[in-house]
């Protein structure tokens, strides 16, 4: 593991597949690994771009490498794609309209199922941020799904948000109310150069005028993704000014402090579920009763406040 390690800190992209790959697959030194990887990481702008299927989030993801790569800079995308019902594995949609990328050495594409993962995110995601950071990418873009209501998980992994929408995208209200809205940092009106983008912005503004945003004030970006492209300037620029202002603002400290705090958490209940799981398969008497359970919370409850006893009985007895 260490040496893994080791290689993806000189930039072998081999061994950041490799280590990818182990974490999909929750390798049993997955947690070494990632632990290892951590001390590595070098600062990456993590951006994440979400938005309702349609919206045009690939082709602009490649405009904006495109951009990138012009400027010199090394970037990774993971992009999250739907779960083949066959395979399990992703339907690699996303690799098709970035395949010009594909023989740049400095860009990594790399595709990821939802594999059951409601928040529009892989649940392995967060890791790969973590191996690709190691890497020492200045850029690390995440492409989520697009499964709409669902996709707020992307404001726990990213420093930048940005919320694609499109001119046809229907009721801003709607899209508004539906919670997806208030997670962006930054908001992208793509395919601007179709009928009713003014109309859209507008009230766009209104929304975020009423909403009262603290600190920073979503800026909004109009692009074009078609065979000139048009604002990628813009966008980059946008994003640098968040990434400057989560730098020097404590609001963007705190922003840290938090994503980090619920990793922890996220660490420690998918831990725990792992060692719950496993007791109770193991146990044939609870096994029995979980497998001829009618009243799923008298059963939770009752094994919740039996392992509570054991665990004060545990702590009391290692102060003694």
């Amino acid at each position: 593991m260490d040496q893994l390690a080791e290689r993806i800190d000189n930039q072998d992209q081999r061994a950041l597949a490799r280590a990818i790959t182990m974490i999909e697959n929750d390798h049993p030194n997955k947690l070494s690994l990632l632990s290892d990887l951590n001390q590595r990481k070098k600062g990456a702008h993590y951006i994440g771009i979400t938005g309702s299927p349609g919206a045009g989030k690939s082709s602009l993801v490649d405009h904006f490498i495109t951009l990138l790569r012009e400027q010199n800079k090394k970037v990774a995308v993971i992009a999250v794609d739907p779960t083949s019902p066959f395979s399990g594995g992703a339907l690699l949609g996303d690799r098709v309209r970035m395949h010009k990328h594909f023989t740049d050495e400095n860009v990594f594409i790399r595709s990821m199922a939802t594999r059951g993962s409601l928040g529009g995110l892989a649940r392995a995601t967060k890791d790969a941020i973590r191996a690709c950071d190691a890497y020492g990418f200045d850029y690390i873009i995440v492409e989520t799904v697009g499964v709409g209501q669902s996709e707020l998980d992307i404001m726990k992994v990213a420093d930048t948000t940005a919320v694609i929408l499109t001119p046809n995208s229907g009721d801003i209200l709607q899209v508004f109310k539906a919670g997806i809205m208030e997670i962006a940092d930054l908001f992208i009106l793509n395919k601007a150069d179709l009928p009713g983008v003014r109309k859209l912005k507008n009230q766009l503004k209104d929304l975020i005028h009423i909403s009262g945003h603290h600190g920073h004030e979503p800026q909004i970006v109009e692009t074009t993704s078609a065979a000139k492209p048009t604002g990628f300037d813009e966008l980059h620029e946008a994003f640098k000014h968040h990434w400057q202002y989560l730098q020097q603002s404590e609001a963007g400290m705190q922003k840290r402090k938090e994503q980090l705090r619920h990793e922890v958490y996220e660490l420690m209940q998918e831990a725990l579920y792992k060692d719950l799981h496993k007791t109770i398969e193991n146990t044939p008497q609870m096994k029995e009763k979980i497998d001829q359970v009618e009243d799923p919370y008298q059963l939770a409850q009752t094994w919740l406040s039996e392992w509570r006893g054991l665990s004060k009985g545990e702590s009391n007895g290692k102060r003694n």
